[in-house]
């Protein structure tokens, strides 16, 4: 139509063309993305202006193939590395991720996405193909995996066992430590056993209703407590947990706890206890050492002369005197006095120790036939089970033959002159060690005794039977010639005490015999 002012259809028709395409354009340049459009032969037919920038102008852009572009090669990349044939074949997108190095040699990552653009017969017109660097993130990625890794390494290197459960009491991480203290394998109990199972009956619970008590230690904290749990074994073993809940938005999601072994600490202080212990029975039987000598030596000069006179007065008087039974009370309890005084300076150790080489065997052997009243042994049946390994002993032997008898009379006496009495002698070469056991089947110490049987004057026997001076002065004697003395057990069936001695060693260090 020619005249009046209007344009024609056709023209009309390329004008709303024209500029649908031009916002088309408008769209694919407003990308923040490099993006280019590719034919199915790889040659890049448009970019936006995004990828312009950072690759170059258009003459160096289009009508280039894109392996040309990106690594300024003539060769395609293997088909195992692009995309683009499987986005051919199958005609829907793929994406690959790739690292390459920037001009100063640093890595970088890019996500490179291809879409296929499809006719209206659903054939494929162009690929379109979107660059996106995730350097960053993939830098923040491996940012967050070596931290990971880190966190992994400390707890799984730490000493105290790391447990962790969700809210239901799930166990979902548990370290080394915690596999050897509780006796499970992680991969055992991950998402599947409860730590309810760790805890004696209830007590799981209880120690959530401390978690959840701000007035033991703030809100979902639980400060170092002591408990015992329960290994895959059954047994009980005393920890120390510290223990938190771990909160999301302020709803609780989880819990996590730190145990500390307890046994070995306990077992040190149990040995210091008993160290101190010792220390202090070491020197309240020394104070009674000094004390007893002084006794010792002030009743003596006294006894002497009452013992002396007595017997002169004794000899003088004739068989039929009426004083002379008096008399010979008062000489027999002057004797008993000077005994008590003689037992006094013994333990106090005021005599002069005369060491010498002796067999152990042998100590057990004269100690028996030193024992004067021999009608004590008529209902007593004697056991022997004496090594034949050679024992040499470096001590005062008189003294130790007093040792000896002591516990023998003891023994005696528990089993009321009834009973079996047993010595046995073993070595432990390792440790240059000798022992001697006296086992009586008598009824036994009772526990309330037990501490107090080696305190001086400490005596169970009736009144004038005993000075509770005989296991005191066996104790020091024992102790200063290098040994100890102590009771192995005791019980109803009767007693067995043990005298531990130092083996002698010859000068060339090595026993005869041995």
């Amino acid at each position: 139509m020619k005249g009046g002012g209007k344009e024609e259809p056709m023209s009309v028709m390329n004008k709303k063309f024209s500029e649908e395409m031009d916002w088309r354009v408008r769209v694919f340049d407003s990308l923040s993305f490099p993006t280019l459009i590719l034919r199915p032969d790889k040659v890049v037919s448009y970019a936006n202006q995004v990828f312009f920038e950072k690759f170059g102008g258009k003459e160096d852009i289009i009508g280039r193939k894109c392996h040309e572009i990106f690594y300024n090669s003539q060769e395609p990349c293997a088909a195992d590395l692009c995309p683009l044939p499987r986005v051919i074949d199958e005609k829907k997108g793929h994406s690959v991720l790739r690292s390459y190095s920037d001009d100063q040699g640093e890595e970088r990552w890019e996500d490179r996405v291809f879409s296929p653009i499809l006719d209206d017969d659903g054939n494929i017109l162009y690929i379109m193909e979107s660059v996106r660097d995730v350097t960053r993130m993939k830098a923040l990625e491996r940012e967050l995996r070596e931290t990971k890794e880190f966190f992994e390494s400390v707890i799984q290197s730490s000493a105290s066992a790391i447990v962790a459960a969700d809210r239901t009491g799930r166990i979902l991480f548990m370290n080394h430590a915690a596999e050897e203290l509780f006796g499970y394998a992680a991969e055992e109990v991950l998402g599947t056993a409860s730590v309810e199972q760790v805890y004696p009956p209830g007590k799981a619970r209880e120690i959530m209703k401390m978690l959840r008590d701000e007035a033991i230690g703030g809100k979902g904290k639980l400060p170092p407590t002591k408990i015992t749990i329960i290994n895959a074994n059954g047994e009980e073993i005393p920890v120390e947990i510290t223990a938190a809940i771990i909160y999301e938005e302020g709803r609780e999601v989880a819990t996590m706890g730190i145990y500390n072994d307890l046994r070995e600490r306990l077992a040190v202080e149990r040995k210091l206890k008993e160290a101190q212990d010792q220390v202090a029975h070491s020197e309240k039987m020394a104070s009674l050492g000094q004390l007893a000598a002084g006794v010792a030596h002030e009743i003596n000069n006294p006894l002497t002369g009452i013992l002396l006179y007595g017997n002169m007065v004794l000899e003088r008087l004739e068989k039929d005197s009426p004083i002379r039974e008096d008399l010979e009370y008062v000489i027999e309890d002057a004797n008993r006095c000077k005994n008590i005084v003689k037992n006094l300076l013994a333990y106090s150790r005021q005599t002069s120790p005369n060491k010498e080489i002796f067999q152990m065997n042998q100590l057990v052997e004269q100690s028996l036939g030193l024992i004067r009243d021999q009608r004590l042994f008529l209902n007593i049946r004697i056991e022997k089970q004496m090594s034949d390994e050679m024992m040499l002993i470096s001590a005062d032997k008189n003294q130790l033959i007093q040792v000896v008898i002591n516990l023998v009379i003891n023994a005696i006496d528990a089993m009321r002159m009834k009973g079996t009495l047993t010595f046995k002698t073993y070595r432990d070469k390792r440790a240059k060690r000798s022992y001697l056991e006296i086992s009586d089947t008598g009824s036994g110490i009772s526990e309330e005794n037990l501490p107090k049987i080696f305190d001086p004057f400490f005596t169970t026997k009736k009144l004038g039977r005993g000075t509770g001076l005989g296991l005191s002065t066996a104790y020091g004697i024992v102790k200063e010639n290098g040994g100890n003395i102590f009771v192995k057990e005791t019980g109803p069936e009767g007693t067995t005490f043990v005298v531990e001695l130092p083996l002698y060693i010859p000068p060339n260090g090595s026993e005869e015999g041995s």
